[in-house]
């Protein structure tokens, strides 16, 4: 980790317009894991695109030439970050679509007794999609946490791969647990039986853009309205698979891959805007380091430690109270080390209702919320009731210790 430098939490804050807003400026935002807030670049590139550029892209005329080559700016900068090429991504409209396609494409190739292997540690974006296969014929395993810790263990992983397995679908963070799973050894565990491996990024990623060819997963996906953008959706797949899958667009385009995987092509307006996230980062790093000569993943590499300093600098004082309230029941790790788990912090309470935690949270202006999170499979497996939930408290990196330490206050009188 870096020694000597410390996220500027003013710096960033301050280019987050939603920081002095009328509606927001109250309140301590607790709920990230939902969908973060965007900063004024992304605001302006949004702005700009429906201000001058609202036609359609990539024709001779200036404002749909400017859209176009904008359009084309954003898959470039963001291949650049996950270290991708831009012909392995795609801008879909969520991460269940994104997958829900994918899965459309990879289950022409299923035949009955093929087996897939889902976890129950997993947001559903990533469990029915593969799960809707078994009426291809597919056997389904789930591949189900340790009920004491909330872990994935890669001895049960090994224990139902074989020869049959044809994908395995895991979670890189869960979003109620928080852990994050070594998807590097996975990859490597599943690839020696030839099957393709599929990541959720959704809740590692806004803790850090990850390198997916470091991860040598097959496909990996994220929200990037959970990464400071606009509502919608990268998907990564490996170049020479996607040269093989069934297009699941227009005809005439058979073999444009990966717009292949992508119905109806990509929110134009959202697509361009995500230049802004790139700049956000740009000028984090300029802020706070003076080696203007690396490469844009280096710089994320460096952005990327940062905030993994900082978040875990302001979650552990909250998840090491959580772990000593006897009253209070922490999902996963008591503590983030080495970037182990994300400061997504999941509980419930021994004496009252996740609901009630929550409404108490509202009234003293900490937005967060109670629910299963589409993680319901996680939450039986808990013992927990989908319906009340967990409480979630959600950070990154825009949050300080001192709304902590506000979080902390108001749990002291619950």
């Amino acid at each position: 980790m870096l020694e000597n430098i410390k996220l500027d939490t003013e710096y960033v804050r301050s280019q987050f317009p939603a920081f002095d807003d009328a509606v927001c400026k109250d309140w301590v935002f607790a709920e990230n894991a939902g969908g973060s807030y965007v900063p004024r670049t992304v605001i302006d590139r949004l702005t700009h695109f429906m201000k001058s550029t609202k036609v359609q892209p990539y024709a001779e005329f200036d404002m749909s030439k400017m859209a176009g080559e904008n359009m084309d700016r954003a898959l470039n900068y963001f291949a650049k970050i996950i270290n991708a090429k831009k012909n392995e991504i795609l801008i879909g409209d969520s991460t269940s679509n994104n997958l829900y396609v994918l899965s459309n494409a990879l289950g022409k190739s299923i035949k009955k007794g093929d087996e897939i292997i889902v976890t129950n540690q997993d947001h559903e974006a990533n469990i029915s999609p593969w799960r809707r296969l078994k009426e291809k014929g597919a056997i389904i395993k789930e591949w189900s946490f340790d009920k004491k810790d909330g872990e994935l263990k890669l001895d049960k992983l090994k224990k139902l791969l074989s020869k049959k397995t044809k994908i395995v679908a895991v979670t890189h963070c869960s979003n109620i647990v928080g852990s994050v799973n070594n998807l590097k050894l996975i990859a490597s565990i599943v690839h020696k039986y030839k099957a393709i491996l599929i990541g959720d990024g959704v809740s590692y990623a806004p803790h850090g853009f990850p390198d997916v060819k470091e991860l040598d997963v097959d496909f990996y996906t994220f929200s990037l309205y959970k990464t400071y953008g606009p509502h919608v959706a990268l998907l990564y797949g490996k170049e020479k698979i996607l040269k093989k899958l069934p297009n699941q667009n227009h005809e005439f385009l058979n073999g444009m891959y990966p717009y292949t995987l992508n119905p109806g092509g990509a929110n134009h307006e959202a697509l361009a805007s995500l230049i802004g996230i790139y700049e956000y980062f740009y000028k984090m790093y300029d802020h706070h380091f003076s080696n203007t000569k690396l490469g844009i993943r280096k710089k994320i590499s460096k952005i990327n430690e940062l905030i993994s300093q900082h978040e875990e600098d302001i979650a552990n004082p909250i998840l090491k109270y959580i772990d000593q309230r006897k009253d209070l029941t922490l999902i996963g790790k008591n503590k983030i080390s080495n970037k182990n788990r994300a400061p997504t912090i999941a509980f419930f309470s021994k004496k009252h209702s996740s609901k009630k935690i929550s409404k108490i949270f509202v009234k003293n202006k900490i937005a967060t919320r109670n629910d299963n999170f589409y993680a319901w499979r996680c939450l039986k497996n808990l013992d927990i009731n989908p319906r009340d939930g967990v409480v979630r408290l959600s950070f990154t990196h825009y949050n300080t210790i001192e709304e902590v330490k506000k979080i902390i206050k108001v749990l002291d009188k619950i």
